[in-house]
């Protein structure tokens, strides 16, 4: 029987407001499952915590409660909020991977560069890195004028896309996407949902946050609805 590359349950998370001395909660009670193969979307009103999930799910900051069961390739179970940085890191290169809504990259970089280098960290040779750094930023209707370019220079979109092929190159167990055709055309976004589709077919589980219903349509398959804490 098939099982759950992860189950969020009873994920909660706050922050201290020092200034006011008070807890301002972020996301309340969420439980959730992703399977592999399938796209669970995340959904609902601004401030109801969709960011504060898939933050707490990579672990760019602690949780304040409930547990996030990960199951790797190996077949064991790690709770991500209770596990060491030591094994976040390795689950981050091997087997879970994030596409913000921002690109964050070394400066002075091309961009072939910057999407090769999760591959690069997983021992793949810079040859065929950039080989398929390249592929996917023509996927992704990426101008090849500016696949040596540093993308700080870029526009909004098509840093997005540089940030989507990053995310996507290395094909991780788990992929967590916060908006990722935001600044995206119409036509690049098609380009995206096939990749997505392509992903799904190779296993892959994802969590994502989308604010547009139709593309939750088009991508979903399992959908939870986020409602804002109760302060």
């Amino acid at each position: 029987m098939l099982s759950p590359i992860l189950e969020v349950d009873g994920f909660n998370k706050s922050f201290y407001n020092h200034a006011q001395a008070m807890r301002i909660p972020s996301a309340s009670d969420v439980s959730l499952k992703v399977w592999p193969g399938r796209l669970t979307a995340v959904v609902g009103p601004t401030g109801a915590g969709k960011s504060s999930v898939l933050n707490g799910v990579y672990r760019t900051y602690l949780p304040s409660g409930g547990r996030m069961l990960f199951r790797t390739q190996a077949g064991s179970q790690i709770d991500l909020a209770q596990a060491s940085d030591h094994q976040i890191l390795d689950l981050r290169r091997a087997e879970i991977g994030f596409v913000t809504q921002f690109l964050h990259c070394l400066p002075r970089r091309g961009a072939q560069d910057v999407v090769a280098e999760p591959l690069i960290a997983r021992g793949t040779t810079l040859a065929e890195a950039r080989e398929k750094a390249c592929s996917l930023l023509d996927a992704l209707n990426v101008p090849e004028r500016l696949w040596t370019v540093p993308p700080a220079t870029f526009s909004g979109g098509e840093k997005q896309r540089v940030n989507l092929a990053r995310g996507l190159i290395a094909r991780p167990r788990l992929l967590l996407l916060d908006e990722p055709t935001a600044s995206l055309d119409p036509l690049t976004t098609d380009r995206v949902v096939s990749l997505l589709d392509d992903l799904k077919r190779d296993g892959i589980g994802m969590l994502a946050i989308f604010h547009q219903p139709e593309l939750v349509d088009r991508v979903a398959d399992d959908v939870v609805t986020l409602n804002p804490p109760r302060g």
